[in-house]
């Protein structure tokens, strides 16, 4: 019985000793999409991208307006085909704003999408370069409910990440 507990002891020692070596970080994956220099340049490059259609949205959304406005001002003084035709070309433009609306969230979700997954990409290779650079045994991202600044690596994958291209 002694030589038992005497085994389960020193195991219990050796289990302890191993744990005491092993070296975890926590990334917080959101935190770096939000700061890192890539999502700041992917946001321009979005922004550059979708401005030009994006002002085309609006100046037709402003030329619907305008017809809604002169049929409303001038319907009275109109006849009734000019009025026909005025209606018929306002419901023909909203249909043409609302495809073009539609085609253009489509596009913006597709290219979004693609940046993200860069970014999520460039981020997976900073963290297991800290964690080859580092020796880290494990580092958690996900399900993470509370982690003290001792383990909580995201400043240091957030260094890397300036210093990728």
């Amino acid at each position: 019985m002694l030589k038992k507990l005497m085994l389960f002891i020193g195991l219990l020692i050796a289990a302890q000793a191993a744990m005491a070596e092993t070296k975890i970080g926590v990334v917080n994956i959101p935190l770096l999409m939000a700061n890192a220099p890539q999502a700041a340049e992917a946001k321009k490059r979005l922004e550059q991208e979708f401005s030009p259609k994006d002002k085309q949205l609006v100046a037709l959304g402003k030329a619907i307006s305008k017809l809604e406005t002169k049929l409303s001002r001038d319907a009275v003084t109109m006849s009734d085909k000019e009025k026909r035709n005025l209606e018929r070309d306002i419901v023909s433009k909203r249909r043409e704003a609302q495809r073009a609306q539609q085609e253009f969230k489509e596009d913006f979700s597709i290219r979004r999408n693609e940046e993200l997954g860069k970014m999520q990409n460039r981020i997976r290779e900073a963290v297991k370069a800290l964690a080859e650079e580092g020796k880290y045994d494990l580092l958690l991202t996900e399900g993470v409910i509370h982690a003290s600044k001792k383990v909580d690596v995201t400043n240091k994958v957030q260094e890397k990440l300036a210093k990728m291209p």
